[in-house]
């Protein structure tokens, strides 16, 4: 069961289409397995729908208008349905195979990153998987600028509490934490960043300048 959810300004802005297509990804993600933050965009989106029919209505003219149901009589009659095909989540066609046989690569201690920023095309921040292995602890750290992380795998605690799979959460430089992963299993987030991570232990933030 999902605990932790995106705030209601996130909501509107995927309802409204304007986070980007990772922040998107992160939200659609959760949505799918969180039914009350479901409700809640499809509420905003009968909203939405609302404002967009009390907008003042614009005249099509007539020559537009036959042009229109011409193009329409000459499109070639439709093909005969496909059959149904297993549905592929978002996450599966990002990456195409099973998270734990990904190319990961080892960072620091019990920490195994992978950046797929480059899976999207013009896209500022940075995109990230991470993996923190089963009953592990993540290098204590704060954030230079916003993250944005959803679980897909196991769970990870903090001084927050317990993020389970599909948890959602956003941290900025206010916040300092060291994730520990909690239950047999490798914990793995998706991370969206501004900024890259500081680290804020005795000896890893001499690391700090390696950071990209």
């Amino acid at each position: 069961m999902t605990r932790h959810h995106p705030d209601s300004l996130s909501l509107m802005e995927y309802s409204a289409g304007n986070l980007s297509e990772p922040h998107a990804l992160c939200i659609k993600l959760h949505l799918d397995k969180c039914s009350h933050c479901r409700s809640r965009v499809d509420t905003l989106d009968s909203l939405g729908a609302v404002m967009m029919e009390q907008q003042p209505k614009v005249t099509v003219s007539e020559s537009m208008f036959d042009s229109i149901l011409s193009k329409i009589d000459s499109e070639p009659a439709a093909e005969p349905a496909a059959p149904a095909v297993p549905r592929v989540s978002a996450l599966q066609k990002l990456l195409g195979e099973d998270l734990n046989s990904l190319p990961w690569k080892r960072q620091l201690g019990d920490v195994s990153v992978l950046d797929i920023t480059d899976r999207f095309p013009g896209q500022k921040e940075q995109v990230v998987l991470q993996k923190l292995a089963a009953g592990g602890k993540a290098p204590a750290h704060t954030h230079r600028g916003e993250e944005t992380t959803i679980v897909l795998q196991g769970a990870f605690a903090d001084q927050k509490g317990v993020f389970n799979q599909w948890d959602f959460v956003v941290l900025n430089d206010e916040d300092e934490h060291k994730p520990v992963a909690v239950g047999c299993e490798d914990c793995i987030t998706l991370s969206v960043l501004s900024a890259p991570v500081k680290l804020t232990g005795t000896f890893t933030r001499m690391l700090n300048p390696f950071i990209r």
